[in-house]
């Protein structure tokens, strides 16, 4: 599970989660499958406050998004969008540890950054572990394996899914049905009649 990398946020002054993989082990209570780094999402309002906690570590930009090209963070630097993943390492020679990924909000709302019809109140984006530690809620975390699902993915969704109560499920649904009407969960999402 998250190790040290994730307390580096533990004591934050602003929302953050675990997200990926992780996340969805943290909703089940047990492990999956290995993993090779930590995500970690903050709101992009608070960017700069989860940059200050990396002070010192390896900060990198994908910049342009998806186009595998990674440029320095510079310390004080805003990132708009589209900009939204950080790869982070503690020193330029170590592996890449953690992902940072930037989510946007519009006043107490989550918003997709790849739909913004796809909506969730703040307060229902995350849960917390017995143990205090902040993880991104498992339908929202399936929405984003959906994108392009892998066997990793279907792993993820088949653990996760007999723990999702009726309005997990139907808001799954109702992200997939606005983003991806052909995905196969949407069989198993619809409510049993």
């Amino acid at each position: 599970m998250p190790d040290e990398r994730a307390e580096l946020l533990q004591s934050a002054d602003f929302p953050w989660w675990i997200a990926g993989g992780y996340a969805i082990e943290l909703a089940v209570g047990r492990e999956l499958r290995p993993h090779g780094d930590l995500d970690i999402l903050v709101l992009r309002q608070d960017q700069l406050r989860a940059r200050e906690r990396l002070t010192g570590w390896d900060l990198q930009v994908a910049d342009p998004p998806g186009a595998g090209q990674l440029r320095a963070w510079i310390t004080g630097e805003v990132l708009q969008e589209p900009l939204h993943d950080i790869w982070c390492r503690r020193t330029p020679g170590a592996h890449w540890s953690v992902q940072l990924m930037l989510e946007e909000a519009d006043g107490e709302d989550w918003v997709s950054r790849r739909d913004p019809r796809v909506r969730l109140p703040l307060t229902r984006l995350g849960r917390v572990t017995a143990q205090g530690v902040p993880y991104l809620a498992p339908e929202v975390q399936l929405f984003y394996k959906a994108k392009q699902t892998r066997d990793k993915d279907e792993v993820d969704f088949d653990a996760v899914f007999p723990l999702l109560d009726t309005a997990q499920r139907e808001w799954l649904l109702g992200a997939l049905n606005t983003t991806a009407p052909e995905h196969p969960w949407r069989r198993r999402l619809q409510p049993v009649s």
